[in-house]
């Protein structure tokens, strides 16, 4: 009779328990957080997040070992428990990708249940404990004792495991800082927005020169009294070219002459072709106001010059910059105060790495454009990552010989029906 009870709570614990147990989990999540003001989970930081998942995965293997033919064990690192958790986390994380992550953004139901931080939730920190033990359980099982038909399954779910929980448990320890640099200054500070607090960095960064390259500037009539900006929609995305033609309700313009750089001649008065960095672009334009003909010279102006226009009646036709093409920041970087430095150019999608830290180009002084001497660098230092990296190439190799093995099992197939 024993034998039987046992086997029947065996086979009842399945999915349907696993349901109700992922809801429980993730409705005491919520509680948590309604009770505590939506707090979130403080992750510890180096060392003791090491000790904790250290922690966390020997009691997982004794667990493992000493309750094995446990009833309620089994199911704990039953499949059914493992599938309802992983939809859990995947509805959590429709929520983080649907609902603004940040502070203070978002409706007022989703922040007191700190949907605006999903993934620092109580809900989302309790399921993914619960499938990080249903994962080990089953992978404990797999490893021992071992057999060279589970080194599959050891090596996707085992990196599977490591990728999750280091990437979760070294989440703490991740700084983001952004690094403010100022031409022919060096500095070795950034400011961390998270603590708002500066730090100290292993390295200094000289800026010798912030680069931009830009699309071909475009006209535009604007209207002072309505401080409205009209561009001509049939010559709309495409810049400035000799012998375009443009046109506004009444208005036609055509552009004679067009100088990407240029500055205006102290004697003539007129702009004139320069390799000078303080060259701006000059376009001479023709045109008539309801039949009414204009001329004149049109700039978009710099820090150093007042921006040109032509008078249109009672709007005035303007030169307006085009956007930034790319832009980068040529700089030194040495490592401690006495390192050797090293040349770098900082690009958007083009990093560089050192002493740990991982630099982007990030921004500058936008009202300044082309001629800004503050280059905006962005610092991310991540130390769990070459782990999470080792956890990812795991479930490659996973992946690998599960396709070999299926390949070869195909092979050996064909042989015997060829037999």
């Amino acid at each position: 009779m024993g034998s039987k009870g046992e086997k029947r709570s065996v086979v009842s614990w399945s999915f349907r328990e696993g349901v109700i147990f992922s809801v429980m989990l993730v409705g005491i999540g919520f509680l948590i957080e309604a009770v505590l003001g939506a707090q979130g989970v403080v992750l510890p930081s180096w060392p003791r997040n090491v000790w904790v998942l250290f922690l966390f995965s020997a009691y997982i293997v004794v667990v493992a070992l000493v309750l094995r033919e446990n009833s309620f064990v089994k199911w704990l690192g039953g499949i059914p428990l493992g599938l309802c958790l992983i939809i859990a986390i995947a509805v959590l994380s429709l929520f983080g990708g649907v609902l603004p992550q940040e502070a203070g953004a978002g409706p007022s139901w989703a922040q007191s249940l700190r949907l605006n931080n999903v993934f620092s939730s109580w809900p989302f920190a309790l399921t993914v404990f619960f499938f990080l033990f249903n994962l080990g359980l089953s992978l404990v099982w797999k490893t021992v004792p071992f057999k060279s038909s589970n080194l599959q399954f050891v090596l996707f779910h085992a990196g599977f495991w490591i990728a999750l929980a280091c990437g979760l448990t070294g989440s703490a320890d991740l700084q983001r800082v952004i690094i403010p640099l100022y031409e022919g200054r060096s500095t070795d500070r950034a400011y961390n927005s998270a603590s708002k607090t500066m730090i100290d960095l292993p390295f200094s960064i000289y800026l010798n020169d912030f680069k931009m390259e830009e699309y071909e500037p475009w006209l535009a009539l604007y209207d002072p009294k309505k401080d409205k900006v009209e561009v001509d929609e049939s010559a709309k995305g495409s810049g400035v070219a000799e012998g375009m033609v443009v046109s506004w309700h009444g208005v036609e313009v055509t552009v004679e002459k067009f100088l990407p750089l240029a500055i205006v001649d102290d004697g003539t008065g007129v702009p004139v072709p320069a390799e000078t960095g303080r060259g701006v672009p000059y376009a001479l334009l023709s045109g008539n106001d309801n039949g009414e003909p204009f001329s004149g010279w049109v700039s978009t102006g710099s820090p150093f010059e007042k921006p040109v226009f032509v008078e249109v009646g009672n709007r005035l036709l303007i030169l307006v910059n085009g956007s930034p093409k790319k832009f980068r920041s040529e700089v030194t970087i040495r490592s401690g105060k006495e390192g050797d430095g090293r040349s770098e150019a900082l690009e958007v999608n083009k990093p560089v790495s050192i002493e740990g830290w991982t630099l982007y180009q990030m921004g500058y002084d936008e009202k300044s454009g082309k001629w800004s001497e503050l280059s905006l660098v962005e610092g991310v230092r991540d130390p769990w990552l070459p782990v999470v990296y080792v956890g990812f190439f795991m479930i490659l190799a996973g992946n690998t010989l599960f396709f070999w093995k299926g390949i070869r099992k195909k092979q050996l197939i064909g042989k015997e029906a060829g037999n």
